[in-house]
């Protein structure tokens, strides 16, 4: 049986690395949702902003890299548990609501719904932002790119709307 202190030297790495793992897990199902759908979105009306595609598979793994960072920060900064909880439940929150963007988006092929999804995703990220700010200047500042790239993604989202329907 492990000591408490043994116990919470293995919770300390394990949250983190269950959160470096889940920000894998969300690239890897957000680009296997998308990939197989590039033909579809490539026939939708482009608004004049949207990126060259070449930029997509370079942009969201440095972001996803900085919401690891940003958990890894968060939780070994000092503070309640009760803070690093529920700030944890909403990281987690924002990364499920980032895969069912793709969902909503790609797979099932509705930039409405992507719209309606994209909006909470916003939204998740901003409160996962003010939730790490308790516990971390720094963890909430790695997310600050992502809330930037996801509002970029937002004004896409709204003009793929506009432009197909």
């Amino acid at each position: 049986m492990a000591s408490p202190q043994q116990s919470q030297s293995i919770q300390s790495i394990a949250v983190p690395a269950i959160a470096a793992f889940g920000c894998l897990a969300a690239l890897l199902i957000g680009g296997a949702l998308t990939r197989p759908n590039l033909e579809w979105y490539a026939t939708l009306q482009r608004p004049s902003f949207a990126p060259p595609n070449s930029i997509f598979p370079i942009v969201w793994p440095i972001l996803y890299l900085l919401m690891a960072m940003s958990a890894w920060l968060a939780w070994r900064a000092p503070g309640s548990e009760d803070d690093r909880r529920q700030a944890f439940i909403w990281f987690f929150i924002q990364l499920a609501i980032g895969v069912l963007w793709s969902v909503a988006f790609f797979w099932l092929h509705s930039p409405a719904l992507g719209l309606g999804v994209i909006l909470l995703f916003l939204i998740a990220i901003a409160i996962t932002i003010v939730l790490f700010d308790r516990l971390s200047r720094a963890a909430a500042v790695l997310l600050a790119p992502l809330l930037l790239w996801v509002s970029f993604a937002a004004a896409l989202n709204v003009a793929f709307f506009l432009l197909n329907g």
